[in-house]
């Protein structure tokens, strides 16, 4: 973002951003043309997936009966997700799925906050294919936990078949198809990259947005300040978007699993 501040402070670049300014070029020094994958976001990626694992692997290296602060931490971060969206929304035989509902917590929580980091200032998941694919996990998490609890036909009949009267029954299973096959994958990812999109799009329009006018008129430096605050603001409301979407991506993915193993669902 402030490269692309100082760009535009020198006149090289236009005004205002667009949804080009999401594709970035590869990092790499070498090989250009075939290593275009290797972007900024490629590596905030694999940042994300390395400090997660060295921190749970240093923190429970050596537990101590007395938790260092390091230890505290983790098993907090753990608590919190095994008992307020674990056991809360699917009950005792939730905590075994607190290890994959924690990574995920922490997988996004900490993808997002790249978003409000200096020097990154974007985060993976404004781009779709990181909360699609994210979500195509937890689709297939919760499919295959039913299946595997109730069995290929009772599971899908339990989903597509309502209980309701019989001559509405042609109306209810296409939404209930449409709905719990479609639309849940397809939700669960675009809210995500809808909110952390939008986010950076905020955040851009106002930084650059106090540079164009600046760099236009001396006589606008005073709303060119006020943008600059502005973007501040939101910076702290981006830290609380960023927050509140790893939990509800979380939870919506505990209620699917929830959902599948209902006897009646």
């Amino acid at each position: 973002m402030f490269g692309q501040a100082n760009v535009l402070a020198a006149g090289q670049a236009a005004f205002p951003p667009s949804v080009e300014d999401f594709y970035l070029p590869s990092i790499l020094p070498w090989g250009a043309h075939d290593s275009y994958w290797f972007t900024k976001i490629t590596a905030m990626v694999w940042i994300a997936v390395g400090v997660l694992i060295i921190f749970f692997l240093a923190t429970y290296r050596n537990p101590q009966l007395v938790p260092t602060k390091k230890q505290w931490l983790a098993e907090s971060i753990y608590g919190f997700v095994r008992n307020n969206i674990s056991v809360d929304m699917i009950g005792h035989q939730g905590v075994r799925f607190a290890p994959y509902f924690t990574t995920l917590f922490c997988f996004v929580l900490l993808t997002n906050f790249f978003a409000i980091v200096p020097f990154f200032q974007i985060s993976p998941n404004s781009h779709i294919a990181f909360p699609a694919f994210l979500a195509i996990i937890s689709y297939v998490l919760f499919n295959y936990v039913g299946i595997k609890k109730h069995g290929f036909v009772k599971y899908f009949k339990n989903s597509l078949v309502p209980p309701a009267p019989w001559f509405i029954l042609p109306l209810l299973i296409p939404i209930e198809l449409f709905s719990t096959f479609i639309v849940r994958p397809f939700s669960l990812a675009v809210r995500l990259f809808a909110n952390m999109f939008a986010g950076h799009m905020l955040l851009l329009v106002f930084t650059l947005g106090g540079f164009a006018m600046l760099s236009a008129n001396a006589w606008l430096a005073p709303v060119s300040v006020l943008s600059w605050v502005m973007t501040i603001a939101l910076t702290f409301l981006e830290f609380l978007v960023i927050c509140l979407q790893a939990y509800v991506f979380t939870v919506l993915t505990a209620s699917y699993v929830q959902g599948a193993l209902a006897d009646e669902h």
